[in-house]
């Protein structure tokens, strides 16, 4: 059987997530425009720091509950990173869909609102009311894919 667009694309945040070094949850993020992959991103640190695996997790180390406290960790969010290298090789993303393996988090949910993203569709949820305040109030379509 021939996968959707939504299936094919939410299988690729899949594997994108598969690059993931947090210890916590392992995350990736497709933006699409016109059925053409844009950029990709997963959650990690920065380029050149050490990674989670390697250092250890801040937040895990502080009992901080999922969902809170995103500051502390020095990773960057897939969301983040996937609109950081659209960025980095100056690719518009304005009007377009983002495919995340999981529902993004309160500053996520920001940077896609402003990005102009106009659709997000997940797979897995995330507990941030913050994050689901924001987008119900912004114009961006958001739909938790069936699986």
């Amino acid at each position: 059987m021939r996968l959707s667009y939504d299936q094919y694309f939410m299988e690729i945040a899949k594997v994108v997530s598969k690059r993931s070094t947090c210890l916590r949850r392992q995350v990736g993020a497709v933006i699409v425009k016109d059925k053409h992959i844009l950029s990709t991103g997963y959650n990690g640190a920065p380029k050149g720091f050490k990674h989670c695996s390697e250092v250890g997790c801040i937040r895990e180390k502080l009992n901080v509950p999922r969902g809170e406290r995103h500051e502390l960790c020095r990773g960057l969010h897939a969301e983040q990173n996937a609109i950081i290298q659209a960025a980095v090789f100056g690719v518009a993303i304005k009007d377009a869909v983002i495919y995340t393996t999981h529902f993004p988090c309160s500053v996520c949910a920001k940077m896609l609102v402003n990005a102009g993203i106009k659709e997000l569709i997940y797979l897995q949820d995330y507990p941030d009311e913050l994050a689901e305040e924001i987008l119900r109030e912004s114009n961006i379509k958001v739909r938790k894919l069936k699986t």
